[in-house]
């Protein structure tokens, strides 16, 4: 099954209202090259005034919450979300998982919440270093892929995406054949949960992926797109990714 490149940019607590010089541009160059889908990953300040500028470029949330309103101090909900003009919403990002103790479960909760209403999800899962250095890479991804990913997930609505937490934003990346290998086992993972739907589901690698990079990461067998943090601040950075996944 073909499977078109995402390239998804995740700004992470960056981005004031200026910021959306670099995001008129990058939507000039996701306009450039149809054939690969773009997203920005914008702080929730920025969603509305980024919305307005985004063209054919999806913008999306960082977080959500599992439910739609309540006595939840600092959290937003997903209709609060598609109210300001998200599309889409990562979810399980390991910083989160790291910082704000989020279970895989939350990241489960998360993405039901976000497909009630109508928003992507991208899921992240992936191994620390002391995990992979201990051979564990592989279980832990199964693991966490088995407990976050939903029972209905599907390529229309529903994105995977493998970080090893030791590369991010560390300048270090898996080689190429240890980029494949997980991807491939976590389609055997998925597809042991929803069948058939999970050849359309796409899995994005994310990790220091850079422009220098991105061509050889993104011709590996399993890598159908890139989830960017720090080189998606800048369209200078960026377009050279999507560049590189519209080359493939």
């Amino acid at each position: 099954m073909t499977r078109r490149k995402l390239v998804a940019g995740n700004w992470k607590m960056h981005g004031l209202r200026d910021a959306v010089r670099e995001v008129e541009a990058i939507a000039a160059a996701a306009a450039a090259h149809p054939d690969v889908d773009v997203a920005l990953y914008v702080p929730t300040t920025l969603l509305a005034l980024a919305a307005e500028h985004a063209g054919t470029l999806a913008i999306g949330a960082q977080d959500v919450h599992e439910r739609d309103s309540g006595a939840h101090t600092g959290c937003i909900s997903a209709p609060m979300l598609r109210e300001a003009g998200a599309t889409t919403v990562i979810v399980g990002h390991s910083e989160r998982r790291a910082d704000q103790n989020e279970t895989s479960h939350d990241a489960w909760a998360k993405a039901a919440a976000a497909r009630r209403h109508g928003l992507s999800v991208i899921l992240c899962c992936g191994e620390t270093e002391a995990e992979r250095d201990a051979g564990r890479a592989e279980r832990v991804v199964q693991a966490q892929i088995e407990k976050s990913v939903p029972e209905d997930a599907s390529g229309d609505w529903f994105t995977l995406a493998y970080e090893p937490r030791w590369a991010i934003g560390t300048g270090r990346t898996p080689t190429v054949e240890e980029i494949a290998a997980i991807h491939a086992i976590a389609r055997a993972k998925m597809r042991q949960m929803v069948g058939e739907a999970a050849d359309g589901i796409r899995i994005l690698y994310g990790g220091s992926v850079t422009g220098a990079n991105a061509g050889t990461i993104l011709a590996a067998p399993h890598v159908d797109g890139a989830l960017v943090g720090g080189a998606s601040l800048t369209a200078e950075k960026f377009v050279p990714i999507i560049e590189a996944a519209a080359a493939l």
